[in-house]
C-alpha cells in the first residue's frame, strides 16, 4: 500500500519543487515587460496589430513578437485566443504577485541567515 504524502513527510526539497509547480513564472525581463504593459494597456487585441504595435513601439519583427507573445501564454500570463490576445490576469495582480515573491524569497533567505548565525543553529 502506498504512503500518502502529507506536510509532515514531505522533503524539504520537493516542498520547493511543488511550490515552483504550483505557481506561474512571474519574473519578467525589462523588455518582457515593456511587451506586457503594451498588451495589458490595449486588450483584447488582434495578434495582426499587436505585431504592427511591437514594430512601432519595440522596432521588433512579427516573428519576435510572437515569439514573446507564445513564451508568455505559456507561462500563464496571456490567452491567444483565434488571434485575439488578452491578459489571463491583470496588471495589478501580476505585479503584486510580482512583489509577494519577493517577500517570500527575502523572508527564506532571512530564515536561513538566522537558523545560522543563532545558537544551536547549522553552521
Amino acid at each position: 500500500m502506498r504512503k500518502l504524502k502529507t506536510e509532515g513527510n514531505i522533503k524539504p526539497e520537493e516542498k520547493s519543487e511543488m511550490k515552483q509547480k504550483a505557481k506561474p513564472e512571474i519574473k519578467l525581463g525589462v523588455v518582457e515587460s515593456r511587451f506586457a504593459d503594451l498588451i495589458w494597456s490595449h486588450e483584447p487585441i488582434a495578434s495582426g496589430e499587436l505585431a504592427k504595435l511591437c514594430e512601432a513601439e519595440l522596432t521588433w519583427k512579427r516573428t519576435t513578437t510572437y515569439n514573446v507573445l507564445r513564451k508568455l501564454c505559456d507561462r500563464g500570463i496571456f490567452q491567444n485566443q483565434n488571434g485575439t490576445v488578452s491578459a489571463l490576469i491583470s496588471r495589478q495582480q501580476f505585479y503584486a504577485a510580482q512583489g509577494d515573491a519577493i517577500v517570500d524569497e527575502a523572508l527564506e533567505v532571512l530564515c536561513r541567515l538566522l537558523s545560522r548565525h543563532l545558537p544551536g543553529g547549522k553552521r
